[in-house]
């Protein structure tokens, strides 16, 4: 048994599994991949040392109150259970690993902001509160942060101030907890204490050791607008004396940063940022020098004195636009891992005066490794250094090149420096980060209050294995000798595991693990866990390569419900494809490796197979919105035309459900004078359900048909209604079309970009807003498909803007735009997941005083017309085509009611094809099943029943036997089987019509990979049928 299945089955056994969920509810768990994932910080310490140390969590539990900490507090006391805390997880110390096992402690639904003192400039929020979210709320006020850490847009106020240190705006304010007024912590007795002065000191760098922060007040300062400028300076001694005169003379700048000169080659030679595969910026090509880039207010005027200084130090202006480049990139210091995949991180804090000196040691020390130096000054007397190595973990030398870290921290120390922070690793050095009366003094009360070590051990002054093992081997650092270079750029398919795509592995390890996807994750803000987040995929696929856990059902479903909104590519530090990972793991866990997708999307390929649909139509009735509404069709028929190079899309949704999307548009399109084409009943659906339902077959099949029935009709250029379909066109069938070798020369436009054009040259006219509508407020929802996968934000605004209605923005717009949880979250959880994503976005619209709702898509009309009646909102969802042929004088009929009857068809569906209903349904159908099995299958049973214990016996035969037995029974039951779906499943007569076509083809597909779920929970029933009755 591994040691943490050891520690969770003493949990268990001392009987406090109940007593967690009894405080945490479903804020509690037990899960061991989840475990490991909240068992790692962002540091990469080389194999053999991570085995050393071990520890995985016993448990992890997200507090929302203090309550529920004094509580956990009490427990830990109680069972003896160590309990750690953890922020972000942001650092690379350590000081956030379970060493020891016991309970890991997240903060981050800790997370609101308490009071903002406008007058005093002060603010007090929990511990969980990000910085970048503080911010943004502080400038509503005309405030902002005195300074900030480099990983702003994830970490926390708790997190910085129980790790310490110094970043962005330190020159100016100094060390963080010198900017703090006082802290509220939740002592191990089970006391709140405030400290503030000195006090801090006991709080402040003491890593959770000492109690849980529970409150923080900060200042803060009026907001001012930044100048930036930047300098170059050949040598590290001009450098030196550049950041010495700077304190001299006094220059008020805000914050003073530089790098070192293979530092500006290594980020200049970082692979671009793509965009479904295709670069979207160039990466600026920094000059081989020192660069300095400085920031201050604009009202200071201090840019003629810098120049001046600059100057008298050899330095030179660095262009400007390169110097603001530098300044937007300040969030992302690890953008050079994409060269590794890995790094050899290194943190120190040096005397300024000693800049050339330590400068100098280590480049002779690293000589044949390429690495970055960003350093921070404070308050112009101290700096603190961050290197970063790149290389690589899988290789065998990494424990040779992670001696790099060790080496740097004692060149620091001979400097008269000392380490940045002691975490796990630097325990041993505690007293030389803090100071010996500050580590004596916190060691004192650490040892009053914790007497047993309950809180956090093993970190800052209680110095555990792993730090002893560093101190040993700092004595051999010299071994970083040993170490060769790698080769600095992505080198897929290198060191591959072979168990996961080459392309999805090398990612799985640049990853940077510094959780600037996570909170905006659509997924992760739904479910709140990390093994739903980006970064926490990460980190279990590298697991997964490194044999440390196994793929299973429930992780696959955490890939399956990702939305596919692409806030994770819009975040990434390291600007990698993270979305387009997902897309190869859909097809890898489905395609390749046999998992179940949701079961939804069997029945949607059936249908796809049968009348190229996904909502179970006919095919023959596909083009009824167009051909069956006279008065719509005699409008746009002078606009249907055979011999020209354009088509209009429909898509499934729009020709089904939502027809008055697709009524609009091409009413819209005519009156706009534009041509077009419709493929009518030859149309398919664009293919993207099956895409991301990992069934790549299906997608295939259906893009070939739609590019064939376009090439057929001579057509160039497509216009849709849909984003998602847009998205198909424009970007997968381009994709896929060259990967199968097929000529591919269409290019793709939104109805709005068509309609938005015409209206700039006057070719679109639209009449004078109804005096009942001068009254409606409207607002917009960025698809996702459309919008940060498209950069199609401002096309449906014009359009809006053009009716003349008065538009309000919701506080998540363009590529901040919330995503609404359609279509992945609505069929694959739809309670509480989908309804909490739907009902956010219309929470938003409500509060933005909206009385309208209006959208592109139809699939995120559908799921927001679902969840607002789900969450009890009646603001209606128009689409805004619809809208805008309402204020052109057609209205079309409003197709809520109709989506919310088909919901409740899926609604149901999806319910039965959970594996505990359809083991109910199993179970109602025994007596047909039983009938259906071989005769010899029939007697064995019969011996069974009269032989005491051998029904008993079968059970471990059963879930072998059954997979077997299911094609011959299948057939023969499907009958009685499609009876009880109907009892079970309201549906229209056109799908009841069809599933005697569809249902075989679904259970085929389904049950092999459903029946290990089904089949324990249908044999206590199945026995006592074989006993209780003749066959």
């Amino acid at each position: 048994m591994k040691e943490a299945d050891r520690n969770t089955k003493k949990v268990v056994e001392m009987g406090n599994l109940r007593e967690l969920e009894d405080i945490f509810g479903k804020m509690v768990s037990f899960d061991e991949i989840e475990r490991k994932i909240y068992s790692h910080d962002v540091g990469i310490p080389p194999k053999i040392f991570k085995k050393v140390i071990g520890g995985v969590a016993d448990a992890v539990v997200k507090p929302e109150s203090v309550e529920q900490l004094k509580k956990l507090v009490k427990f830990s006391k109680k069972y003896k259970v160590p309990l750690v805390p953890r922020g972000k997880s942001t650092s690379g110390y350590g000081g956030v690993l379970p060493v020891k096992g016991g309970i890991v402690v997240d903060f981050t639904a800790m997370n609101r902001i308490l009071e903002i003192d406008e007058e005093q400039k002060i603010v007090r929020v929990q511990p969980g509160v990000v910085w970048k979210n503080l911010d943004e709320e502080l400038k509503k006020r005309g405030l902002t942060l005195r300074l900030y850490p480099t990983s702003y847009p994830s970490s926390t106020v708790g997190g910085w101030l129980a790790q310490g240190g110094a970043g962005i705006g330190s020159y100016e304010y100094g060390w963080f907890r010198e900017n703090v007024v006082s802290a509220k912590v939740l002592l191990p007795n089970g006391e709140i204490r405030e400290f503030s002065g000195d006090d801090l000191g006991l709080v402040s760098d003491a890593e959770g050791t000492t109690g849980f922060i529970i409150e923080v007040t900060l200042k803060v300062k009026e907001y001012e607008k930044e100048e930036v400028v930047g300098f170059t300076f050949d040598s590290v001694e001009d450098l030196q004396r550049f950041l010495e005169l700077l304190a001299e003379e006094d220059v008020p700048a805000w914050s003073v940063s530089f790098i070192n000169p293979e530092g500006a080659v290594l980020k200049s030679i970082v692979p671009p940022k793509l965009h479904h595969g295709h670069p979207v910026e160039e990466v600026p090509k920094l000059p081989e020098k020192f660069i300095v880039i400085l920031a201050y207010p604009e009202g200071r005027g201090i840019e003629s004195k810098l120049d001046e200084i600059a100057k008298r130090a050899n330095g030179e202006r660095l262009q400007q636009d390169l110097a603001e480049h530098e300044w937007e990139s300040r969030f992302k210091p690890m953008k050079i891992k994409r060269l590794g995949p890995s790094l050899v991180p290194a943190e120190a804090v040096i005397p300024v005066d000693k800049l050339a000196e330590f400068y100098r040691e280590f480049a002779r020390e690293a000589k044949k490794h390429k690495f970055m130096l960003e350093g921070f000054a404070v308050k112009g007397k101290e700096i603190v250094l961050l290197g970063f190595i790149p290389h690589d973990e899988r290789r065998g030398d990494y424990k040779y090149a992670y001696a790099l870290s060790l080496a740097f921290t004692k060149i620091a120390e001979r400097v008269g420096g000392r380490p940045y922070s002691t975490g796990l690793y630097m325990a041993h050095k505690a007293e030389k980060v803090l100071g010996k009366e500050r580590f004596e003094k916190l060691k004192s009360f650490k040892d009053k209050i914790d007497p047993e070590k309950i809180f956090n051990p093993g970190k800052v002054v209680d110095p555990s294995f792993a730090a002893s093992l560093i101190k040993i081997a700092e004595n051999f650092a010299f071994i970083d000798k040993m170490a060769k270079p790698v080769e600095y750029g992505e080198r897929i398919g290198e060191k591959s595991s072979g168990k996961l795509p080459e392309f999805v592995e090398w990612y799985a390890y640049a990853c940077a693990q510094c959780g600037y996807c996570v909170d905006d994750c659509t997924e992760y803000d739904a479910k709140k866990w990390e093994s739903t987040s980006p970064r926490g995929k990460y980190y279990f696929l590298k697991l997964y390569a490194e044999g440390e856990v196994e793929l299973n059902q429930q992780m696959v479903d955490k890939f399956l419900l990702c939305t596919t909104c692409e806030k994770c590519n819009v975040n990434c530090q390291l600007d990698m494809p993270v979305l387009e990972t997902w897309e190869y793991m859909r097809d890898f866990l489905i395609g390749k490796k046999g998992f179940m997708t949701f079961p939804p999307f069997e029945i949607m390929a059936a249908s796809l197979d049968n009348n190229l649909n996904i909502w179970a139509g006919y095919r023959k009735n596909r083009a009824d919105w167009l051909y069956k509404d006279e008065k719509l069709l005699e409008e746009v028929k002078p606009h249907l035309k055979d011999d020209v190079p354009v088509a209009y899309f429909a898509g499934c949704t729009a020709s089904f459900v939502e027809q008055d999307i697709a009524k609009a548009a091409v009413l819209l399109l005519s009156r706009a004078g534009v041509d077009f084409q419709y493929l009518g009943t030859d149309e398919g659906c664009c293919g993207i359900p099956m895409l991301v339902a990992g069934k790549w077959e299906h997608f295939e099949k259906i893009m070939k048909h739609n590019i064939n029935e376009m090439k057929k009709r001579g057509i160039k250029t497509v216009i849709t209604s849909c984003p998602a379909c847009w998205l198909s066109w424009h970007h997968y069938y381009k994709e896929f079309a060259k990967k199968l070798g097929i000529d591919y020369d269409i290019e793709v436009k939104h109805y709005t970009e068509v309609i938005a054009e015409k209206i700039k040259k006057g070719e679109c006219e639209i009449p004078e807003l109804p005096e009942e509508m001068k009254k409606v407020t409207v607002t917009f929802h960025d698809s996702c498909h459309i919008g940060r996968a498209g950069g199609i934000y401002e096309p449906p605004r014009e359009l809006i803007k053009a009716l003349g209605v008065k538009f309000v923005e919701m506080e998540h717009n363009r590529e901040n735009g919330l995503c609404c949880g359609s279509v992945l979250t609505r069929i694959g959880e739809p309670r509480p997941t989908s309804n909490y994503l739907g009902g956010k976005r219309i929470k938003e619209a409500v509060d933005a005083g909206a009385d309208v709702l209006l959208a592109l898509c139809p699939c995120c009309q559908f799921q927001l017309r679902v969840a607002s009646k789900e969450n009890g909102y009646n603001i209606p969802v128009k689409d805004l085509a619809a809208f805008a042929a309402g204020i052109c004088g057609v209205e079309f009929q409003d197709p809520t009611d109709y989506c919310l009857e088909m919901w409740g068809t899926f609604d149901a569906m999806i319910a039965l094809m959970k594996p505990e209903n359809m083991a109910e349904l199993m179970i109602a159908l025994l007596p047909q099943m039983i009938d259906a099995m071989p005769e010899s299958m029939k007697a064995m049973m019969r011996v069974a029943k009269k032989v005491p214990g051998m029904l008993d016996a079968m059970k471990p035969m059963m879930p072998k036997m059954f997979p077997m037995l299911m094609p011959k029974i299948m057939p023969k039951v499907m009958p009685d089987m499609l009876k009880e779906v109907e009892k079970r499943v309201p549906m229209p007569p056109h799908m009841k019509e069809q599933m005697p076509d569809l249902m075989p083809k679904v259970m085929e597909n389904l049950m092999p990979k459903m029946l290990p779920e089904v089949i324990p929970r249908i044999m206590p029933a199945m026995i006592e049928y074989i006993k209780n009755n003749d066959f």
